[in-house]
């Protein structure tokens, strides 16, 4: 739930009064790049009235117009300070601001003294909910001594973002959602005759393809302790019935619990989770762990995070408790931001330490093939398509390998995992969001019966609650 400005009037105000300011108050003339001297007239005047058109939208109030035009020639002409300065305020004064921002990290890269684009990159940051950012982007302002009249805006920011800072902490936020889908491999069978159990293909090595409904729900509330520590709770249900079979029936929840550390570029987060699984209405599994996070913004447009978590798996049938585990897991990632489109990619390192019980096939404790060790590797992105809708894709390779001999094949098992998810969201609104989606899992394994492919086709629809 975000806070609402005390005063309606105030963001267009600050907006138009900034707007007015920056060049004059700071005393700065807008620099340009000088142009090499080779350079034919013609092409130099073709240049100077693309941004004579632009500045005179801008004059003309038509900030949308200017960012249209000057938006086919950004990859070609970012760089020069004058043409990212005037594309940057146009994505600013047209509403946006995530846009904005790559533009003025180019002109300050440039030019890190250009105090205008420096304001005007504070507005972004304030538009984008970005608080802290703004408020260390309009102090450096205010260090460098600018006019009283730019000086009066920044104060009217800055007491607005104090006062939110002082203002109501606690945001509340969920979600409900309903899917139909098809699963083409239920039980995760193989399809490989076992010849050691049995020399024909038993049933349940044989794949059930079943289509099924499912719905989901989940919150989350967190509250500021101060500007730079918040805390948070929140928790998740998710619910699929198969058609016909109802023994692969699921339930799980989880809740989750933590604290989040954030100054300036630096973003740390600790916390607590703990899971329920039910499959065909019975106990399956219980879970419950610990994880961190340091994200590091490199820029506007990247960030890099390093994470890692603890979970214990508990299985509640005593026949399966032999596959009991302690869960090991960290990584590194990266996000970079394109717009409205992002990428992100991510190597991880893990363990599986086996610690079920000791039976009579195995006096140690434990699963039969041992402890696992394995890594992966997952990338994905987002791309805008139009106003209202954006693809996704999300794929991942895991590579396992087992400590014990397994019986079956005289060697250790090793297997590999791969994932793809494809689909698209459509924003009916604010709230109301559509998803085609299709999951594709293909499981190779040196040991037959491990192996098996799945799709999974669904289509859900979600009301998101701020």
């Amino acid at each position: 739930m975000r806070i609402a400005i005390s005063a309606s009037w105030l963001l267009p105000g600050l907006m138009l009064a900034a707007s007015g300011a920056y060049a004059q108050g700071t005393g700065q003339k807008q620099p340009q790049r000088a142009e090499p001297a080779v350079q034919k007239p013609v092409e130099i005047d073709v240049n100077e009235k693309l941004l004579g058109e632009a500045e005179a939208l801008m004059k003309a109030g038509k900030p949308e117009l200017a960012y249209k035009l000057l938006e086919p020639f950004e990859f070609d002409r970012a760089g020069e300070v004058r043409f990212d300065y005037l594309i940057g305020i146009a994505a600013l004064d047209s509403g946006k601001p995530d846009k904005a921002t790559l533009a003025f990290e180019r002109v300050l890269a440039e030019d890190p003294n250009y105090a205008g684009a420096r304001l005007d990159m504070a507005r972004a940051y304030y538009q984008l909910g970005d608080m802290q950012r703004a408020k260390t982007e309009f102090e450096t302002v205010l260090d460098e001594n600018p006019s009283a009249a730019v000086r009066a805006t920044i104060q009217k920011y800055l007491d607005d973002i104090a006062e939110r800072e002082t203002g109501r902490k606690t945001r509340i936020s969920g979600y409900a959602e309903g899917t139909a889908g098809r699963d083409t491999n239920v039980n995760n069978a193989s399809e490989v005759p076992n010849n050691v159990i049995t020399p024909t293909l038993i049933t349940s090595n044989t794949e059930i393809p079943d289509n099924y409904l499912g719905v989901a729900a989940g919150g989350e509330i967190s509250h500021d302790l101060n500007a730079n520590f918040r805390l948070y709770a929140g928790a998740d249900i998710n619910k699929r019935n198969y058609y016909r079979q109802k023994s692969f029936d699921l339930f799980s929840t989880e809740e989750r619990a933590g604290m989040i550390y954030g100054t300036g570029t630096d973003r740390y987060r600790i916390g607590m989770s703990a899971g329920q699984n039910n499959q065909g209405g019975a106990r399956y599994y219980n879970s419950s762990g610990v994880n961190a996070e340091w994200r590091h913004a490199l820029g506007a447009s990247q960030q890099l995070n390093v994470f890692g978590q603890y979970v214990q798996y508990r299985y509640a049938d005593p026949v399966l408790q032999l596959n009991n585990i302690n869960q090991l897991v960290a990584g590194v990632g990266m996000l970079h931001m394109l717009g409205k489109s992002a990428l992100f990619g991510s190597l991880y390192l893990g363990t599986e330490n086996d610690v079920g019980p000791a039976t009579l096939s195995g006096p140690g404790g434990g699963r039969t093939d041992g402890a696992k060790r394995f890594a992966g590797i997952r990338a994905g992105g987002q791309a805008a398509v139009g106003e209202s809708a954006k693809l996704f894709f999300g794929a991942g390779e895991q590579f396992g390998y087992f400590s014990n001999v397994d019986p079956l094949i005289s060697s250790h098992r090793t297997d590999r995992l791969g994932d793809l998810t494809v689909g698209v969201n459509w924003y009916l609104d604010d709230l109301w969001v559509v998803r085609p989606q299709l999951a594709r899992y293909i499981n190779t394994s040196n040991v037959a019966v491990y192996s098996y492919d799945r799709n999974d086709y669904s289509l859900t629809v979600r009301r998101n609650f701020k």
